[in-house]
């Protein structure tokens, strides 16, 4: 059946009393989507209808810049907080367009206000620049909430992975497990340097038992760090050192001798320090 319209004098007036026109032709539109609306509301509580119309009328009021970009911004944080697809969102946003031009045709038809090509087209470049604005917007603002939280969350596991652990008031053991890039040699360095300054640690016995192979440039700042731990008066133990990494620094011409001793196992290593202070 043929939607019966209600006819007002402003374009914004003709898309508020036509609410349920609006949402039907949105949702006709937008067919993905529109099985998703509830589970979306659900989920991050974002009123997909409710803010469509919204931007619909950002867009035809031509609110000031500012406020479009505002909204694009929340709009952006909440889809990317709550791990809402952005396939959902370009076809939502697509869906709108093809909306808001239908309306835009009805309310002429109804007004009988057809213009010149002139002037249609230089409506057509204002509201969809608005709309693209909006889209750019949102992305941004969406990738950039995405990219924030992924760094923290590898700043809090690489933080999390490097556990100075104190076995006395001057000894401590530094476990090394999984793969040692450039980023977490950074934060080796950092967590073990400011360990042994708070702890007050003399000897630090570094277990790479458990890291996998490291390549020449995470060696040689590996290297460095050492340098750093004995320049503190900390004495280092290595223990752990696999046949692949040793051939690795042989090779390389790379040696740990000058700057840590090395032993077995870390149960050895650790029986030994446990027998001492025993004694």
């Amino acid at each position: 059946m043929e939607a019966i319209y209600n006819q007002r004098e402003k374009m914004t007036d003709f898309i508020r009393d036509n609410k349920q026109n609006f949402q039907d032709k949105l949702l006709s539109e937008a067919v993905n989507v529109a099985s998703k609306i509830n589970d979306i509301l659900e989920t991050g509580n974002i009123d997909l209808l409710k803010n469509a119309q919204k931007l619909a009328l950002y867009v035809v009021e031509q609110k000031e810049e500012q406020q479009l970009i505002s909204f694009a911004q929340q709009e952006g944080v909440a889809w990317a907080e709550h791990s809402l697809t952005l396939a959902f969102k370009l076809e939502w946003v697509q869906a709108i367009r093809r909306t808001l031009w239908h309306f835009l045709y009805q309310y002429d038809l109804i007004n009988n206000q057809f213009n010149s090509r002139e002037e249609f087209y230089a409506l057509e470049k204002r509201i969809n620049d608005k709309i693209d604005q909006f889209l750019n917007t949102f992305l941004i603002s969406y990738s950039k909430y995405k990219d924030e939280l992924i760094a923290s969350q590898r700043e809090l596991v690489e933080h999390l992975s490097v556990p100075v652990i104190p076995l006395s008031q001057s000894v401590a053991v530094l476990p090394l497990i999984g793969m040692m890039d450039t980023y977490r040699i950074r934060t080796i360095e950092e967590k073990v340097l400011t360990g042994i300054s708070d702890l007050k640690i003399q000897t630090l016995i570094i277990d790479l038992s458990g890291a996998a192979n490291m390549e020449m440039n995470v060696i040689d700042h590996f290297q460095k760090v050492l340098t750093g731990i004995s320049m503190m008066g900390c004495k280092a133990i290595l223990t752990g050192l696999r046949a692949d990494l040793v051939r690795t620094m042989i090779h390389s011409g790379i040696s740990f001798e000058d700057k840590a001793e090395a032993k077995g196992t870390l149960q050895q290593t650790l029986k030994e320090y446990l027998e001492l202070k025993q004694l």
